[in-house]
């Protein structure tokens, strides 16, 4: 530790760095399953140097093989029980969107947004100015960032519906500019997964419709979250990824099976949605993960289906 804080404070110090720093910081205060152990360190500069200081900062610890993780929201993550060895970069203060312009064709917009900006937050900001195409994220508590790398998906549209290219720190720490080819996203992929980047940005196709028509779809999304019981208790949303060759959402067969309130520990499925795991209070990572393992295994067991994790799990 006494190593990686002097190499922090060396970063830090060249970077001309402000912001936020904390060591041991408990991972439960920043995802919504409110699980996880502690990071050895966790940072979150300000927005006037968050590209500088992040290109300088993976530099760095690349060369010292020093891991660090990217944080948005927390939104589709498990940390493990005992934690994350390294450096958390958390992109929360890399939020905001730049002003509209003009596209090709009558009412199309291009506008881009800050990786770090929640996708709910600027849903709202962007049918304050009349412009539609992330209604449906309204209620979703992801960041812009962790939707492209993740290719957000609900209501039957997806981020890539509306993508047109996305800023990158690369793995040599240059900023670059990846023009959105569609044979590069499917279900619930991108061509970022696997890659050691930086979300930077995306720029996003816009088209103007009446405020009203678009807020009155977002709050459609909200309630319907709302009703399906997303924020009841701490979750990360659905669990498993929906395969379109079961036949039925994994939350429907996963009901079907009569798993709807098993529990192992704090962890619980929803006993109102099959795909929801919940924490109802001191649930740990390895309750949760037990009992995703044991929901996959009966699902295999009674329909032959292998049921793939949409949560992803890090850290010890």
């Amino acid at each position: 530790m006494d190593t990686l804080r002097k190499f922090i404070e060396k970063i830090n110090r060249e970077a001309h760095f402000s912001g936020e720093l904390r060591y041991d910081e408990p991972m439960s205060r920043h995802t919504t399953f409110k699980v996880g152990g502690n990071a050895d360190a966790w940072v979150m500069p300000d927005k006037g140097i968050f590209p500088t200081y992040a290109a300088k900062l993976l530099e760095a610890a690349g060369e010292e093989g020093i891991p660090v993780f990217i944080l948005g929201s927390g939104a589709n993550i498990v940390v493990g029980d005992r934690g994350l060895k390294g450096i958390v970069l958390d992109t929360g203060s890399w939020q905001g969107m730049d002003k509209p312009e003009q596209g090709e064709g009558e009412g199309v917009f291009s506008v881009r947004l800050l990786s770090g900006s929640s996708v709910d937050g600027i849903a709202d900001q962007l049918a304050a100015e009349g412009l539609s195409g992330t209604e449906f994220l309204a209620g979703m508590p992801g960041s812009v960032g962790g939707a492209i790398w993740m290719n957000a998906r609900c209501y039957e549209k997806s981020i890539s519906d509306v993508l047109l290219e996305t800023e990158i720190l690369d793995e040599d720490q240059k900023r670059q500019a990846i023009p959105f080819h569609p044979e590069d996203f499917s279900y619930k992929k991108s061509p970022f997964q696997g890659r050691k980047i930086l979300i930077l940005s995306g720029r996003f196709a816009m088209l103007v419709k009446e405020p009203e028509k678009i807020r009155n779809e977002m709050a459609f999304c909200r309630r319907d979250r709302e009703e399906k019981g997303h924020y009841r208790f701490p979750s990360a949303g659905s669990v498993f990824k929906n395969n379109r060759a079961f036949g039925d959402p994994s939350g429907r067969i996963i009901d079907q099976l009569g798993l709807c309130g098993l529990r192992i520990g704090g962890a619980q499925v929803a006993p109102w949605h099959g795909n929801i795991i919940i924490n109802t209070g001191g649930a740990s990572a390895t309750d949760i993960k037990q009992l995703m393992a044991e929901i996959a295994r009966r699902v295999k067991q009674e329909r032959g289906f292998d049921l793939e994790s949409e949560i992803i799990f890090i850290g010890e």
